[in-house]
């Protein structure tokens, strides 16, 4: 026999086989009166529940199925004398599993309260020993439902947790590789992704030790400043893909991810350009990616950097784009200059000497050190320091092919 509840003994000491058949007569009555309770509990929730009047009708049908069965699993439960009663838990078999998506957590609650309050008015009308009965009844059922709701939506939210992390993972994934079609965006759209009306870019930085939780700052920092994200660990990286009205230019996005620069491990973090929507993101991936890999030529680079301040690292790991800009930015803009590439050439074979350079030009020391203001002023380099020198050497070198 079941272990028995409190409910099971009345308050007159009848034996727990009297109370059983009691159990069953009130049952009976209490079933008769189902189908009038439910469309109590409806009226009740259009009349308290703005959001439950908003619902399109397949919502409210979900509603109304829930509802019923509650009160169905409620008559059986209260009647039930087998050593398995009835699991309150199967009530939300009613609906399809898509209502935990549709249907909040705290919509259930509140739908849970409503037909609680319902019945318990229902039992008023009924004779005082039967209502006692039912009463104490109902908070043990009430609390077991409460249980069995928390417990559906949490593995709701897991498996829908789990799911939403491979999703995105495809998503990053086929976003690297520039495979965006209309199915995509849309799954893209599900995640949450909108540039909304600005731009977007790629980062990659190291992975850090606790991913999930990195990811999760990544999606909190998004949702606080309004933009949004999109991330994915691959081998001993972190892609992120960040999108938003924040991000109108190359700057924008450094400045956006330098304050998300916790969520990844540590080393280098780079930042591709940033372009219009997410059917262009290989454009902003591949040069994060190469960037990324050549940053360690670059230990004095700040953390974050854009790509494109990383043109000359990127051409010495095999990337032919970052070759052709950077030729583009520093010495297409010499060759209008009459004789600015020839003074740059003979500077950095000279080991960046005015003296001898003037004499391998055959020209005096303060026009090559006006040549060379003129240099660094259409380049944005300047052949006298270090980096910078070792930048236009390598533009100089390929332009030449």
């Amino acid at each position: 026999m079941a272990e028995a509840t409190p409910y099971q003994t009345s308050p007159r000491g009848r034996s727990l086989e009297s109370d059983a058949a009691r159990r069953q007569a009130v049952a009976q009555r209490l079933g008769r009166r189902t189908a009038s309770l439910t469309t109590a509990t409806l009226t009740e929730m259009d009349r308290r529940h703005d959001w439950f009047r908003a619902m399109n009708p397949e919502h409210r049908s979900w509603i109304t199925l829930v509802a019923r069965a509650g009160i169905d699993h409620f008559v059986a439960w209260f009647a039930d004398r087998d050593e398995q009663p009835v699991e309150p838990i199967e009530l939300f078999n009613a609906a399809p599993r898509l209502a935990t998506r549709r249907i909040s957590l705290y919509q259930t609650v509140e739908l849970l309260k409503t037909t609680i309050d319902v019945m318990e008015r229902g039992f008023q009308e009924m004779d005082p020993d039967d209502r006692a009965l039912l009463e104490v009844a109902m908070a043990h059922f009430s609390r077991s439902v409460a249980f069995a709701a928390a417990e559906v939506y949490a593995a709701a939210a897991e498996q829908r947790g789990e799911w939403d992390s491979r999703l995105e993972a495809f998503v990053v994934d086929s976003a690297l590789r520039g495979e965006i079609d209309e199915d995509l965006l849309s799954r893209a759209a599900a995640l949450g992704w909108s540039v909304d009306g600005g731009g977007m870019a790629v980062a990659v930085g190291g992975l850090p030790d606790q991913v999930d939780l990195g990811v999760d700052r990544l999606h909190s920092f998004a949702a606080q400043h309004h933009l949004s994200a999109l991330a994915a660990p691959q081998e001993a990286r972190l892609v992120v893909l960040l999108g938003g009205a924040a991000l109108t230019d190359d700057q924008a996005a450094l400045a956006q991810f330098a304050a998300l620069g916790e969520v990844f491990g540590p080393g280098p973090l780079v930042v591709g350009p940033v372009v219009a929507e997410l059917t262009a993101a290989a454009s902003s991936a591949r040069p994060a990616l190469t960037g990324h890999r050549a940053a360690v030529l670059a230990p004095r680079a700040p953390r974050p950097t854009l790509a494109s301040e990383l043109l000359a690292e990127r051409v010495l790991v095999g990337d032919a784009a970052a070759g052709a800009e950077l030729v583009r930015r520093t010495i297409t803009p010499l060759a209008a200059g009459g004789d600015l590439v020839a003074t740059l050439a003979a500077y950095l074979e000279q080991g960046d000497s005015v003296e001898a350079t003037a004499r391998r030009l055959y020209v005096h020391p303060n026009t090559v050190r006006y040549r060379l203001r003129r240099i660094a002023r259409l380049s944005g380099l300047d052949p006298a320091a270090a980096p910078d020198a070792f930048v236009l050497n390598v533009a100089l070198r390929l332009s030449r092919l």
